[in-house]
This record gives structure tokens, sequence and C-alpha cells, in this order.
């Protein structure tokens, strides 16, 4: 056999023997592919985030114990840090607690107390973009209601406040105004008579003047705490034959309106408690503020009428009667000043703010960001 068949036939040879290595070293890497081996470790999309905070206020949740374990319990289900516990005093309703919360790295901050707490909480998260989660207990739990989040249920409350969805709402800020007192006198006499607190309040459902707000201070927290919501029905059969309220009002920039009524309300959203819609158009959500002005006459025959025009509203009845003893007239803006004729109660999502001569509020569109069920 010559040197060249020789060379050719351990090449052929040499080329089989390679293609043969091949195949076997291909086949234990596709049996190495398909054993079953050590399973890869599962990313925990929350693992990566910041703990919860939860501020609690003691007197308004039964159990505060029972709720800190249960967000401890349910941040571990879901793969969180350890939470962050506050409780709130009477010195500190949230407002602090929220914040420490925030400096301490929070990814979200739930309110566990009454619309009290709620407001406090909203405050302190207003404009960071940080969500606020919702654990209401309370009398009026105004917040969750409109939100369609269920008012009891707490752990079922605590996985969403830590795993759902987050929506952007609207914030409503009302300044008030108020007289000068004798004690706030000062030398110049050109002084004006009336003093713009320096504080803007925060309300998230409701803010208003006169009958709401007379109710708002009748109810007590003894009887808040008896009767729950039905505390401000009590009350506020007290003041069905109070006297009116005369004010001058503007919207934006558009002419003032002179108005004699029992009430006037500035809703961020319209739903109250027992499913009653009182402002149908608002929305949590469109950039305004809508303006309820509700006036009665005839005594008692003027407030069952406006009763029975609220819960035709609540099924899309909608309509005004001239000759009607009770009626509301609907307004909307994103600034609105008022001026009284004398001092009244002025009230921000159920928290009393004593008398002002005025009011200027405003809408902050998209100011907070809230938890709600996925």
């Amino acid at each position: 056999m010559a040197w060249e068949q020789i060379v050719a036939l351990a090449a052929i040879v040499l080329a089989l023997a390679a293609i043969v290595v091949g195949v076997l070293a291909l086949r234990r890497l596709r049996a190495a592919g398909d054993a079953p081996g050590p399973a890869p470790r599962a990313e925990n999309p929350r693992a990566d985030i910041g703990p919860a905070a939860f501020v609690i206020n003691p007197v308004k949740v039964d159990d505060p114990a029972r709720i800190e374990h249960a967000a401890r319990t349910i941040s571990a289900e879901l793969g969180m840090p350890e939470p962050l516990l506050y409780r709130t005093t009477v010195e500190d309703p949230g407002v602090g607690q929220a914040r420490a919360a925030l400096d301490a790295g929070a990814s979200v901050v739930v309110a566990a107390g009454g619309d009290g707490t709620v407001r406090a909480v909203a405050t302190a998260l207003a404009g960071t973009g940080t969500p606020m989660g919702l654990l209401p207990s309370g009398t009026g739990n105004l917040l969750a209601r409109n939100l369609d989040l269920p008012v009891d249920g707490a752990d079922a409350l605590i996985r969403t406040a830590l795993a759902g969805r987050d929506v952007p709402v609207d914030l409503g800020w009302l300044t008030p105004v108020r007289l000068r007192t004798p004690d706030e006198e000062d030398d110049d006499a050109d002084a004006p008579d009336v003093l713009t607190d320096r504080e803007e309040h925060l309300f998230l459902v409701m803010a208003g003047i006169g009958f709401d707000a007379a109710m708002v201070a009748g109810a007590d927290d003894d009887l808040k705490a008896r009767m729950g919501w039905m505390a401000y029905f009590l009350a506020g059969v007290r003041h069905l034959h109070g006297r009116k309220i005369r004010l001058e009002m503007r919207i934006g920039d558009a002419e003032p309106r002179q108005l004699k009524l029992r009430s006037l309300l500035f809703a961020n959203c319209g739903r109250l408690p027992g499913g009653i819609v009182l402002l149908p158009d608002a929305e949590i959500d469109d950039g305004l503020l809508d303006v309820a002005a509700i006036d009665t006459r005839g005594g008692l025959i003027g407030w069952a009428s406006l009763f029975g025009k609220v819960v035709l509203q609540g099924v899309g009845v909608r309509g005004q009667l001239a000759a009607s003893p009770g009626r509301i007239d609907f307004f909307r803006g994103a600034d609105i000043e008022v001026r009284m004729d004398q001092a009244e109660q002025v009230q921000v999502d159920g928290d009393l703010l004593g008398e002002a001569i005025g009011v200027r509020t405003r809408v902050q569109p998209g100011g907070l960001r809230v938890r709600v069920r996925g």
C-alpha cells in the first residue's frame, strides 16, 4: 500500500473517530440539559423593595398587636423585609410617623385607623410618589368606600396594601381665612382684619362649610364610638333649623356668585356612608373639585325633599325643580375662593378646623398614589 493510501486511510479513521466523539459529547450535553439537577433559584419580585410601614391608630384599631403580627406574617409570605411599625399619638396623629417611614425607605405606608389617620398619612406622602395603603377602622372610612375597598377583613386588606396595584388620586387643599383675634391685633392701623392660615389642610374626600361642619362638631367621639356613622345623622338633626349662610364664591377667574345656603361642600369624590351618592359627577382623578351648594326651605319638608333628591341621584335620576324646597346646585373648578358674611365652622374629611370667615381651596391632580385591589 502506497504511503498516500495509508495517509488517506488514517485520515478517514480519524474523521470517523472525531464524528463518534462529537456525537457522544452532544448526547451527554443533551442528557445533562434534560436531567432535573438543582432547580434555578426563583427570583422574588418583591425582595429588592423597601419594607412596608404601618401607621396604626391604637384608639381606632381594636387590636393593634394583631395588626402588627399580621403585618409581619404577610410581609414574610410575600418575601418583603420586616415591616416598620408605628403608632399614632395625641400629639402626632400620623404625619410624623409617615415621614419617619419615608426616611427609613418604606416602599408603601399603610394607614390603619379612621379618616383622620388616613388624612395625616396622606399629608406626609403627598407628592412623594410613595403609595399609601388603607386599613380602615373608624366611623366614616370614606376614602376606602369611594375606592371600593372593603372596610373589614384585615388580612385581605393588608395583602392588598402590600401587593395591590397603585392608582393616582387627586388631593384637595383648603386654607382657612380667619378673623383677627384681639391677641393678634397689630399696631398698624392699616393691617387687614383677617388672617390667612399659613398651613394648607389636605382633604381626600370632602371639605365643607356650614351645616355639615356643624354636624361634625356635634358628633363627639363617644357618640361615634357607640353609633358609628349614624352619630353624624343624630348630630345633624340638632342643626336642621340652623340659620343660612350668606357668602360670595369665585371659581377660578369667573365672576363671583352671591349665594345663600345651608352648606357648601368641596368634593374630591362623591360617595357617603350608607351608599349615599351626594355628588354623582365627582371623580377622584379628574383634576377638579366638585362643589355642592345645598339649601332647604320649609323646615322638615325641605330636608325631606333634599334627601329624596339625593336618593334619586344614587340611582341615576337627575333633575332640579325651581319650586323644590330642597335643592343642590353643582359647580366645578380647580381653585375656589369663598368669603362668608360671618365666621362659620369648617371641616376637612370629618376633622373640624374651627371657625373661619372664608376659605381657599385648590386641587393637586394626581398628588397621591393609593394601593387598591389588583
